[in-house]
């Protein structure tokens, strides 16, 4: 591709409303422009980027036995009813009624519409496994859009969905997207990392998340250097950090006026937060009914956590409804005394030591109690529902945890029936008995690799994109097209390049040499060749955009040169895949 004919409307200033590196860089680059918030248009050279991605996940997903289908992302409603689903995605699924009164809504992900196919497509065990795959555009109301592509309201995602006639069939079908994902990311350039994950809204019983580690995104992720555990932050464990407890000799009732939080509280009556308990109130989507939660203070509630372990969507109860539930507000609820009828849930990093003693609210306006033990609180059940804090011990090896923040760029789950029994996709074994298909859900955000390839990969000069992903592999720089010989050159090693196979953009507008040095870092093509003053002397630059690295060479021989450090790029990648198939032998 010429650049004179090419649409690549690169940008000196930095625009005002980004507010990450890649979202930045993209829009200097000229790989996006914004439409509206969340909604971004792709220009050649991101569009030849996200081509590249895409075909890298075809490769891996068809090796896998993967078939390709294409979904339609208008869906009607009423599918979406079968599971549930409707109600429970309604804050993020853009719905309308068309002309007729049909309500209809916009996929935010496939699993109905997979399952209906395979409810009326799939009849025997004879028929399974099957592994479909889409790359297809996906839709959701975000509420606050940001980051660039990586919170968007339209986006493009890989989702592949497995159909098994057992658990055994399930788990192995589970364990080859594994081993995909991993090939995918690596061939992408990514540096990532792999931990258990909650399954969410989405169901199901395991689920894996792959994780790009940068200050941009907005997942936290914990894991240990040790042993080499990681998890979600939703759904990730720790051993506490050893604590000294106040020795409390009675129990009473004291006059807190207007002291409601734990900090104000404690400091009150002299004692850590830790021998403080958060009395929180939330209420459970499946039934509307309120409950309990009681944390230490100085901890905070993991919501994930909580919502598993009651199996349902919650939420905290807004502060009118508590009054009108126990007539008082937030700050002075307590454990004790409560409503027979209200579930208590204890966590379980909460000591239940006779001799250690807690304070809390007294449930009346203005008072908290202290000196009360776990034994004198009705207790329902007792459970993991606080959030890991960075330097707790690891609950495999007991080491130090650290928090990192990622972005989430790929998730498998395993799905179980949750969708074919709620739809009556089933099949027959080979006793003639109809089962469940048991099903296994797995999805990668294209444009989410891109961001996150120049978010790990990009200077002061622009973006530093891996060669396996880059729109073009190389890029010629003819630095005074008003000369026949420089022209001459160029021309010459782009038609040879292109011989090759090799993907070329061929600089050949009549700029400064500056403008173009500065356009060609910014949208970081990996190799660049400078034809300039030195090609009266058969001599041109080769400049690896990484590291700037400059090397002269023969004309003639340029293009053997090229091709030497494009193997050398590519076999970085390479060694990466060895040794992902080395541990999966």
């Amino acid at each position: 591709m010429r650049w004179n004919k090419s649409l690549i409307p690169t940008l000196k200033e930095e625009p005002a409303d980004a507010e990450v590196i890649s979202h930045k860089l993209m829009l200097r680059a000229g790989l996006i422009r914004q439409l509206s918030a969340g909604l971004y248009t792709f220009l050649p050279l991101g569009w030849g980027a996200m081509l590249k991605i895409m075909q890298i996940i075809r490769d891996e997903m068809n090796a896998i036995g993967g078939q390709e289908i294409f979904m339609p992302a208008l869906n009607p409603i009423e599918i979406w009813r079968e599971t549930g689903r409707a109600e429970d995605m309604a804050e993020i699924m853009l719905q309308f009624t068309d002309r007729k009164g049909r309500e209809t809504c916009l996929a935010p992900t496939h699993e109905e519409i997979i399952t209906d196919i395979a409810r009326n497509e799939i009849r025997s065990f004879r028929d399974l496994p099957q592994t479909w795959y889409q790359i297809q555009n996906k839709f959701r109301d975000e509420p606050r859009p940001r980051f660039g592509l990586l919170r968007v309201r339209e986006f493009i995602m890989k989702d592949s969905y497995t159909l098994c006639s057992s658990w055994n069939e399930l788990d192995t079908e589970y364990l080859k997207h594994d081993y995909a994902y991993r090939r995918i990311f690596t061939r992408c350039g990514l540096e990532y990392i792999v931990v258990g994950a909650s399954s969410g809204l989405m169901g199901g019983s395991a689920s894996q998340e792959f994780m790009v580690p940068s200050d941009a995104g907005e997942d936290k992720i914990v894991f240990c250097d040790q042993c080499g555990y990681s998890a979600n932050m939703e759904i990730a464990k720790s051993v506490p950090n050893e604590v000294k407890f106040v020795e409390i000799t009675e129990q009473k009732k004291v006059h807190t006026p207007n002291l409601r939080t734990v900090s104000e509280v404690s400091q009150f009556l002299g004692l850590p937060e830790h021998q403080m308990l958060k009395s929180l109130i939330y209420v459970s989507e499946s039934d509307g009914k309120p409950f309990m939660v009681l944390i230490r203070g100085d901890h905070q509630l993991n919501e994930e956590k909580l919502a598993q372990f009651v199996g349902s969507v919650v939420r905290p109860a807004e502060p009118e409804e508590v009054i009108q539930w126990f007539g008082v507000p937030v700050g002075f609820l307590g454990p004790l005394n409560t409503p027979e009828n209200l579930r208590i849930f204890l966590d379980e990093s909460v000591p239940d030591d006779e001799e250690i003693k807690f304070a809390s609210g007294a449930n009346e306006i203005d008072y908290h109690i202290v000196g009360f033990t776990v034994g004198d609180i009705r207790i329902d059940e007792r459970g993991d529902f606080r959030l890991v804090s960075d330097g707790e011990g690891c609950p495999e090896c007991g080491k130090k945890l650290s928090i990192r923040t990622t972005i989430e760029v790929g998730h498998i789950f395993k799905l179980g029936t949750k969708y074919s029994e709620a739809m009556g996709a089933t099949f027959l074994d080979d006793q003639g008995k109809q089962n469940p298909i048991i099903m296994g859900s797995y999805g990668i955000g294209v444009g989410r690799i891109l961001a996150s390839a120049i978010e790990l990969y990009s200077d002061d000069d622009g973006i530093v994109l891996p060669i396996t992903i880059a729109p073009f592999e190389v890029i010629i720089t003819a630095l005074d097209v008003t000369k026949p010989e420089v022209v001459r050159v160029a021309d010459k090693l782009y038609e040879e390049l292109r011989g090759k196979n090799i993907d070329v953009l061929y600089d050949d507008r009549d700029e400064r040499a500056g403008v173009k040095f500065k356009d060609a870092d910014l949208i970081g093509i990996p190799i660049r060749i400078t034809v300039g003053r030195k090609v009266a002397d058969d001599i041109v630059e080769i400049v690896l955009r990484r590291d700037h690295s400059t090397q002269e060479v023969n004309v003639a021989s340029a293009v053997d040169k090229v091709i030497e450090l494009k193997e050398m790029l590519d076999n970085e990648i390479f060694e990466k895949l060895d040794k992902i198939e080395r541990k999966w032998e």
